[in-house]
């Protein structure tokens, strides 16, 4: 019986909201740990697949796209929306979700979605070299750029290589934002062109 009582001592949930890069897009922070990774939903039908706190948020006519990743939830909505007019219930719904502790993503969501980028990297054959280029890449953004990154909600991915040019997918607020694009070129691309003198250009996907 005695393991019933630290429930009842657990520190409130709070939840605020960030502004992001992208008008679109707004953050809403929580002192709780939701999903240790990223986890981007851009439709419903991943959503439904994979987590049921996204599948719930798709229900409002509003919500665009849901990433989850460490503490918050980024929500993209629809254009014809305010945020003045959606953002208390956003808040509201996501409080209430984590504070019942419902299911926020279901096991195995991650090594779904690590098969998937593999097989999409698959059809990218490196000869030696870029194979190192890669590498280099890869370690870049994973150290420098993805942490200030999801400071403003979002994630960047590497994709490809070829010839100089390095392709990225952005995700969460990053996706479809004007800004992230300046991001992109002015930031992101000069510091790897610095690090790493093959590296010519830049472009972003849409994850």
């Amino acid at each position: 019986m005695e393991k019933m009582e630290p429930t009842t001592a657990k520190s409130p949930v709070l939840l605020y909201t960030e502004q992001t890069p992208n008008p679109e897009s707004l953050k809403f922070v929580t002192n709780r740990m939701l999903y240790r990774g990223t986890a981007d939903f851009r439709d419903e039908t991943l959503a439904k697949e994979w987590s049921p706190l996204a599948t719930e948020l798709f229900g409002f006519p509003y919500v665009k796209g849901v990433y989850i990743s460490n503490n918050f939830v980024t929500i993209s909505k629809e254009m014809n929306y305010g945020w003045e007019d959606i953002m208390l219930k956003l808040k509201d719904f996501i409080k209430k979700y984590v504070e019942e502790e419902k299911t926020i993503l279901l096991e195995g969501f991650a090594e779904a979605m690590f098969k998937l980028e593999e097989e999409r990297g698959v059809s990218y054959e490196y000869s030696q070299e870029d194979g190192e280029i890669v590498k280099r890449v890869k370690d870049l953004i994973d150290t420098y750029v993805k942490p200030a990154v999801e400071m403003d909600g979002g994630n960047i991915e590497f994709k490809s290589y070829d010839k100089g040019t390095v392709f990225v997918i952005m995700q969460g607020s990053c996706s479809g934002c004007p800004s992230s694009t300046v991001t992109l070129k002015a930031g992101i691309e000069g510091m790897l062109k610095r690090m790493i003198p093959e590296v010519k250009e830049v472009v972003s996907e849409m994850g």
